[in-house]
């Protein structure tokens, strides 16, 4: 199964303004990307420490759906510990209505320790089994008249969510994930799964184990678009191209190029101009 090249643009939410992320949007919409992302986290990530401005990822989800008409929008990744699956499933509609149609749910089990320490929010030790259980709940809340579950982490009770998503059957799911437990976990629920470049770069073991966990539910691994992140520096056009052919001949089809936020704006103007020959490289390499 043949997918097409797709290409987008993340802006996380950390970091930048309010300002800066609207610019962005446009210039998505305008462009003619295939999808625009933000991530979900509840303080700042990385080595400049958690205090650090940044903004709730599915608030900005909502305003992106307002000021676009074309761009498919979508986080890149939820993080599943953070909401009840029913709240999640609950506000993933409220943003497919909002937005005509156009959202890509994107989630994963939760990684960042000092959110749940500083907050108090429980299930990062079993953020695996928490996610798998609430991955079975929304597509359930989204395709059911009643969801019942009765789970380790989480029950419902002829729990009703109405409206329905406007895609049927429900919005792609986008799995971030690299680990031997969580792959299994996109092989069974994934329309979409999400890596980092830095992982690809490392070698390609984790392309094959998902290759063996589709087979091992008898799925054939084609059927799960595979994703990818990367950053470039806007410096040197051909190693952009070189960058999305590599991974475009590794399977990844739908790419997605992080703005460093400092220099949000002028990355995505030149992504923009770039965007032209990026589209040829699906034709030069088919």
């Amino acid at each position: 199964m043949k997918h097409p090249l797709h290409f987008g643009v993340k802006l996380s939410g950390q970091d930048t303004t309010i300002e800066a992320l609207r610019r962005v949007w446009k210039l998505a919409d305008d462009a003619g990307f295939d999808h625009v992302w933000d991530f979900d986290h509840l303080a700042s990530i990385g080595a400049g420490g958690p205090d650090r401005p940044i903004y709730e990822g599915w608030a900005l989800q909502a305003a992106m759906a307002e000021a676009t008409k074309q761009v498919r929008i979508g986080c890149m990744v939820t993080g599943n510990t953070y909401r009840n699956p029913a709240l999640l499933a609950k506000v993933a509609v409220t943003v497919d209505h909002l937005s005509g149609g156009r959202l890509e749910f994107g989630i994963g089990a939760a990684w960042a320790e000092i959110e749940h320490s500083m907050y108090g929010i429980e299930g990062l030790d079993h953020r695996v089994g928490r996610l798998s259980e609430s991955l079975r709940i929304i597509k359930s809340l989204w395709t059911e008249d009643r969801t019942n579950f009765d789970g380790r982490y989480y029950q419902m009770k002829d729990a009703i969510a109405n409206p329905k998503p406007i895609q049927k059957p429900h919005p792609p799911i986008w799995i971030g994930a690299s680990g031997e437990t969580t792959i299994r976990l996109v092989a069974r629920y994934a329309d979409v799964w999400n890596t980092g470049a830095a992982e690809i770069d490392k070698g390609t073991e984790v392309i094959t184990r998902l290759d063996e966990a589709c087979g091992d539910i008898g799925r054939d691994p084609s059927e799960v678009r595979r994703s990818i992140q990367l950053s470039w520096d806007g410096a040197d056009r051909s190693r952009l191209l070189e960058q999305s052919a590599r991974y475009f001949e590794l399977g990844f089809t739908e790419q997605v190029l992080m703005l460093d936020p400092p220099k949000a704006v002028m990355l995505a103007d030149k992504l923009a101009e770039a965007l032209p020959d990026l589209r040829q490289v699906e034709k030069a390499r088919r």
